[in-house]
């Protein structure tokens, strides 16, 4: 699964830690997220869709091996 979020953390200009922090999450989440070696919870991707006022879909893109 493919995500945004490193794009939409620059465009809110956050860095990794400001992100998990207002998530609730480690800074180590926020990376392994980006680096696409793990895939977030369903209420972890909700948070992140509200934070970014994003639909979930929108941020997440499955890949054709998914």
């Amino acid at each position: 699964m493919k995500n945004s979020i490193k794009v939409e953390r620059a465009i809110h200009s956050l860095t990794q830690e400001q992100l998990a922090q207002k998530l609730g999450v480690s800074r180590q989440t926020i990376h392994a997220i980006e680096a696409n070696k793990y895939v977030p919870s369903t209420v972890l991707a909700l948070k992140l869709a509200q934070l970014f006022h994003k639909q979930v879909g929108e941020i997440f893109k499955l890949e054709e091996t998914d």
